[in-house]
């Protein structure tokens, strides 16, 4: 076992990695710190020998993610500590368990006679392997290498492979996991023998980004040399853009950039080793701000719904899940997803004095009661508009509300401070609030959900019942209180909180006046600024304004996001806006599934590399509900129909299916080869959370300026919009859609008022990872009381400027045609396949309706009403190329049809840690795996 030293000094400063998140053993896959935190690397000599070492001038490249900047983290100049020591990242070969491989590459040939392997393990899913071999090329394929030692495959260590002198420009590490398990790497160091050579630096300019004009892009590149002598330098130029492009300084890897006009710009980076250079690009898209002022929400209120597909999904969501979800809270003898109700009376018990239980289930399990009292309130506010068993729902929900809000209350602190595992714990494992060495105990997670449901309780009750108000109004204060510029410095392991105090802090000051608010907003700020120092896994590698590609676990990812753009229209921040920008940009179009889902699970419940799309597909439910409020916080901020159309695929398509028809069951993931069902999880964090995302369907299809209305969704209902122009606004859509193309939206002020009525034009090329033919986009026949208007189209709505009065109709059509859709070719695992739409809703093939699922389509399907099947759907009807009979139904009403038993829990393997690091985390780890392909998305394409 060897060491090494650095001739030059690195110039970062690694710190103090104590109490934070630590990376979760999806994680390893691609590392934890990021390229941006990586710098300047000089030469490394190995320390006791005249060998450098040459791997960090290589390119490395890995059978499980190709070539990704992150896998430089296997040349990063920290040493590890021991073989868990991961934060700074690592490669695994997860969720693989047969051999795979990384390869480094010179632009020179090299020559070496040790290599050493520093292996990575979680105690869990990767360990140690069962056998490493070394292969060069020589020229036209890998042959293995000689050793004249063998590796021990020993932990903590540097594991050395021995062999004679060889000179080759490629070599690869083949690594075979134990059985049933994955391996990883820490670290690779090539020790130089001989004569060192001359090589090009290598250069990683860093990852493509947006910037809004007039702000700044934060260039974080990776340069590495042999040996870097006087005269080797950087220097940052503009390829190509519209505009012109300033650097704070040309010479520097880390450094600012600015960019005159918007448009697509090419920035590269190139060093230089004596003659020698290495080069590598980078593409920013400059795009102009958005408005200074966002549009405003409109609260969901009591309002009603008359369109046959919402009408059966809320019916079932009021009428059988969401009291199905409140009996689970419930129960005391759940063998796995416990920690319901009686988490609050216990602590409420130990608040008094009392002697008291311990607290069950994940340190985050409040969550699910406060989203299931959200999902009340909202349920509450649907009109039952005659239904007996609708209304029997309701006043069972009531009852509930009244029995659970008392229960709620007294188990919050005097200060306001609210979550039973910490009022339960004991103090020797948790000794105070907002620690860093708890950051992964969810303290901002639940009570960011508790902030939400006073929302819609208040706008239920219309401000006459405070009791949850004030409370979130009492926990908000006590935040304010420790937390803050010249308090203390905090971020959660878990985003929830950001978007909630923005979101409550808006509510407030629309409720009270006088900007009462301001002080939650200015929380959810610092809270965002404050993380910094961690993994990719929870985004705390670099500060926000630095982060500009989607990593990590994908629901924190979008919770983190969604505040981001929040505080970005709240503040107009520049380099805010910046970042979201080049967040959506990455995600939308390098990382998004065609259902309108985020998530590939190739790491730790979240995101893979760029193009990482696999069909057996993640894609949490909370994912999609946290993404419907990223897209909608975009809408708002841009006044952009995009963003909407965004925010519909995912609604009908990731997330509508997310429970089934009849409201008995649901999916925490939502794959596109197989979907498993289940009554319970044993991470039942999505349960409550599906319910209250879908049931805000009035929040989702409107938005609000001064003198502008915003419709977004078109679902057959009637809803007070509150005051447009300074006139209260009543809107009644009635329309079939999707499965109908007619929409007529009455337009009901209070008094005769001038203001603009913006329709969403939707357009179905919401990602240019999918290329759909034929085109679909447009309304049809637009007329206002019967008289045609001319389309005028605005950021992709048609905008319609009058006086309006009540009763007057505007009225249209939205094109609805099936439409083939193709994939990008980079995207590996659809490549050669298509998948079909209709209007928004992506479609899936079903076994139950074909005898197989494995053909080609043999010509363009014909959209085919059957009401009958499934509560009435649009099928797609047609003949595989074998000239069998085709169908295909709606993906979100797949697997509704398996007649197999239902399952209390889906399938344990034990592979998914739920809350890495947290506390009194006494709950056994539950996922789905994909089941046998009953349902498929993507089917092969005839070949041209």
């Amino acid at each position: 076992m060897s060491d090494y030293h650095d001739d030059d000094a690195c110039g970062h400063d690694h710190g103090d990695t104590a109490g934070r998140t630590g990376t979760s053993r999806r994680g390893l896959l691609l590392g934890g710190a990021g390229v941006g935190a990586l710098a300047l690397f000089p030469a490394r000599v190995i320390a006791g020998t005249d060998a450098v070492d040459l791997a960090p001038v290589a390119v490395p490249t890995a059978s499980t993610v190709g070539e990704d900047p992150r896998l430089l983290t296997l040349f990063d100049t920290k040493l590890p500590s021991a073989s868990t020591d991961t934060l700074k990242g690592a490669w695994s070969s997860w969720p693989h368990r047969d051999m795979q491989w990384i390869d480094l590459r010179w632009s020179d040939p090299v020559t070496t006679s040790r290599i050493e392997v520093y292996w990575a393990v979680d105690g869990s899913e990767v360990i140690l392997p069962r056998s490493a071999r070394l292969l060069r090329w020589d020229g036209g394929k890998y042959v293995p290498v000689t050793l004249r030692t063998s590796p021990t495959l020993g932990k903590d260590m540097f594991d050395g492979f021995d062999f004679a002198p060889l000179s080759t420009d490629r070599l690869r590490l083949e690594v075979e996991p134990a059985a049933g398990k994955s391996a990883g790497v820490l670290r690779w160091r090539v020790l130089s023998a001989g004569a060192l050579p001359s090589l090009a630096p290598a250069i990683a300019a860093g990852i493509d980004r947006s910037v809004v004009v007039g702000g700044k892009t934060y260039l974080s590149a990776d340069a590495r040399w042999v040996r870097r002598a006087p005269g080797d330098d950087l220097r940052w130029t503009k390829v190509s853009g519209p505009g012109n492009v300033s650097f704070a300084d040309p010479a520097a890897s880390d450094t600012l950039a600015g960019f005159s006009a918007p448009g697509d710009y090419v920035l590269r980076l190139t060093g230089n080793a004596g003659a020698r250079n290495g080069a590598s690009t980078l593409h920013v898209r400059a795009v102009a701000p958005p408005p200074a002022q966002r549009l405003d929400v409109v609260y969901t209120t009591p309002w009603s719904v008359d369109n046959p597909m919402w009408n059966a999904r809320v019916k079932s969501l009021i009428v059988n899940w969401i009291p199905h979800c409140v009996a689970y809270c419930e129960r005391t003898d759940l063998p796995t997803g416990q920690g319901g109700i009686d988490n609050f009376v216990e602590a409420a018990k130990a608040l008094r004095g009392e002697p008291h239980g311990t607290h069950k289930g994940y340190v985050f399990s409040n969550a699910w009661i406060h989203q299931t009292v959200e999902s009340m309130c909202l349920a509450l506010m649907v009109d039952a508009a005659g239904d007996r068993e609708i209304a029997q729902a309701q006043d069972t929900m009531r009852a509930t509300l009244e029995r659970w809000i008392p229960i709620i209350l007294a188990a919050q602190e005097s200060d306001g401070y609210l979550q039973t595992a910490f009022t339960l714990a004991d103090r020797r494992e948790w000794p105070r609030r907002w620690s860093p060495g708890q950051r992964a105990n969810h303290e901002g997670y639940v009570a960011g959900y508790f902030l939400e449901s006073a929302i819609n309780h208040h706008t239920l009750t219309g401000g006459k019942d405070l009791r949850l108000y004030d409370a979130a109004k009492k926990l908000a204060d006590c935040w304010v209180a420790h937390i803050g510029p010249g308090k203390q410095a905090w971020f959660d392991g878990h985003q929830e909180m950001e978007q909630a105090l923005v979101r409550f802090g808006r509510f407030v000051n629309d409720v009270e006046g006088g900007r009462r608010g301001d002080a939650y907003v200015g929380l959810a700020r610092f809270l965002l600024d404050s993380r910094e120092g961690g993994s990719e896994y929870d985004q705390s590698h670099v500060p926000p304004v630095r982060q500009y590609e989607a990593v990590g676990h994908a629901v924190r990812a979008v919770y983190f996001y969604s505040g981001m753009a929040d505080v970005a229209a709240e503040t107009g921040d520049i380099d805010y806006q910046s970042a979201v920008m080049s967040l959506w940009d990455n995600m939308v179009n390098r990382k998004y599934y065609v259902t309108g889902g985020v998530g590939s699970g190739d790491t730790a419940e979240g995101f893979g590399v760029d193009y990482a799309l696999k069909n057996d597909a993640y894609c949490e439910s909370c994912s999609s509900c946290g993404l419907i409020f990223f897209q909608y916080k975009m809408s708002l901020a841009y006044h952009d129909a995009r963003y909407a159309d965004l925010l519909e695929e995912t609604m009908y398509n990731a997330l509508l299916g997310s429970v089934d028809i009849t409201g008995k069951s649901f999916c925490y993931t939502n794959p596109l080869d197989g979907t498993e069902r289940a009554k319970w999880h044993s991470c039942p964090c999505c349960v409550g959370n599906i319910p209250r995302t879908l049931l805000m369907a009035p929040t989702w299809a409107y938005a609000k300026a001064t003198d502008a209305l915003f419709v977004n969704l078109f679902i057959g209902s009637r809803v007070n919009v509150g005051k447009v122009a300074g006139t209260e606004v009543e809107m009644v859509q009635q329309t079939d859609y999707p499965w109908k193309e007619a929409v007529a939206i009455t337009v009901n002020p209070a008094a005769p008022s001038r203001f603009a009525v913006h329709v969403r034009v939707p357009d179905r090329a919401t990602s240019t990872l999918y290329t759909a033919s034929p085109a679909v986009s447009g309304v049809k026949r637009l007329s206002v009381n019967g008289r045609s208007v001319p389309v005028v189209i605005e950021n992709g709505y048609a905008v319609i400027h009058r006086e309006w009065k009540a009763g007057d109709r505007i009225s249209f059509d939205v094109p609805l045609a099936v439409q083939r859709i193709r994939p990008s070719d980079k995207i590996a695992e659809t490549r050669g396949h298509e998948a079909f739409r209709y209007g928004p809703l992506v479609y899936a093939f079903e076994s139950v309706d074909q005898a197989s699922i494995d053909g080609h389509v043999a010509a363009l399907p014909v959209a085919t009403w059957q009401p009958d099947l499934l509560g009435g759907i649009v099928t797609l009807e047609g003949r595989w190329k074998d000239g069998a009979k085709l169908r295909a139904i709606p993906y979100y009403q797949r697997a509704n049809r398996d007649g197999g038993p239902l399952r209390d829990f889906p399938i344990a393997d034990g592979s998914v840690s739920y809350a890495p690091g947290g506390s009194l985390l006494a709950a056994t780890a539950v996922v789905a795996e994909a089941p046998a392909q009953t349902a498929r998305v993507w089917v092969r394409a005839a070949p041209s």
